[in-house]
């Protein structure tokens, strides 16, 4: 077994919540097959390392099962679904853990346009011009909390009305149970009506106030704007590089189990952030460090007497005759 040496290595606990939703070994099954070489937990490590860190597959680090097994997991699990399901279903725990109900019905979505590598085919990329960005676009739906449930990768040059039609026709088959689509201006016009008639679904558009100016917080919006920024902390995707876009998709969401797998093994929880809190810890700070300091004891303390103003010239800032031979004496 290899040691766990990198910081997107899973602990025990990641793994006794993903070995479970991982298919079963061809070996098992009735119609039987070879045995595997190499450990899941090795493969599910070496995909993390790869989304963390944004290496090349052919520069996986010797410890880990060579590129092309690694490789080859990731696209046969993405073919098969598995990697939507292990999202889906850590997706439902953490929702458990919030005291939420394990089936989101209000959703938000958004875009995000990114530069792609000159690995990614021009038939699979585009030049979005209000980002000045020639690339690939990330389509995400997210719950109200913000846990993926959904990624689509098209070419920038779509729009969003028109990347949505898709997006919202596989949120509708794989989570029939939404309802509600929250979204911004470019989701407005007809693409709203189609949805109803259609996919029973309804859009609402959370437009920015005429007379805001800077940057400004909207409601519902923000929600995916954070998880696009969780994404965005997997080095692998400040840049698509993948050749295919079913495994750019797959590899966000692998991105998202990670999140979610950390979260839902987290040891000490963490407390909202909030102006009081804050108080209170800085005040519980301040007197341990006091209580911390030892008290002077009386005796040690050696009394110097008090500056004679009259003596001198009181812009001199020096001291006293009497201060300053106490001071010579004690040198």
């Amino acid at each position: 077994m290899r040691r766990r040496r990198y910081p997107s290595d899973t602990t025990d606990a990641e793994w006794a919540l993903i070995e479970p939703l991982l298919p079963v070994p061809a070996c098992q099954t009735p119609t039987g097959g070879r045995p595997e070489k190499h450990p899941r937990r090795e493969i599910v490590d070496a995909i993390r390392y790869v989304v963390d860190t944004g290496c090349k597959w052919r520069a996986l680090p010797a410890d880990f099962p060579p590129w092309r097994t690694v490789w080859g997991y990731m696209a046969r699990w993405a073919a098969r679904g598995v990697v939507g399901q292990i999202r889906d279903a850590l997706a439902g725990r953490v929702r458990r853990q919030m005291g939420k109900s394990p089936r989101a019905v209000a959703t938000i979505i958004d875009s995000q346009s990114v530069k792609a590598a000159e690995t990614v085919s021009r038939a699979s990329r585009g030049y979005d011009p209000g980002k000045k960005i020639n690339g690939r676009k990330r389509h995400l739906v997210v719950d109200t909390r913000g846990l993926p449930l959904l990624v689509m990768v098209t070419p920038a040059d779509l729009h969003d009305s028109a990347a949505a039609k898709e997006v919202l026709f596989r949120l509708r088959l794989m989570h029939p149970e939404i309802t509600i689509v929250w979204a911004d201006s470019a989701y407005a016009g007809k693409l709203v009506t189609w949805a109803k008639r259609h996919l029973n679904l309804t859009i609402k558009t959370v437009s920015r106030p005429r007379d805001a100016s800077g940057f400004v917080i909207l409601p519902r919006r923000w929600v995916v704007e954070r998880s696009l920024a969780w994404m965005m902390h997997a080095r692998r995707h400040a840049r698509d590089y993948e050749r295919l876009v079913q495994h750019s998709e797959t590899l966000i969401t692998w991105a998202a189990i990670t999140l979610m797998t950390r979260r839902l093994t987290r040891t000490s929880p963490r407390i909202p952030w909030t102006r009081k809190t804050t108080r209170t810890a800085g005040a519980a700070r301040m007197k341990a460090q006091e209580a911390a300091v030892p008290a002077t004891p009386p005796s040690s303390r050696v009394a110097f007497p008090r500056e004679d103003t009259t003596a001198g010239p009181a812009s001199t800032g020096r001291p006293a005759a009497g201060a300053r031979a106490l001071l010579r004496g004690r040198t």
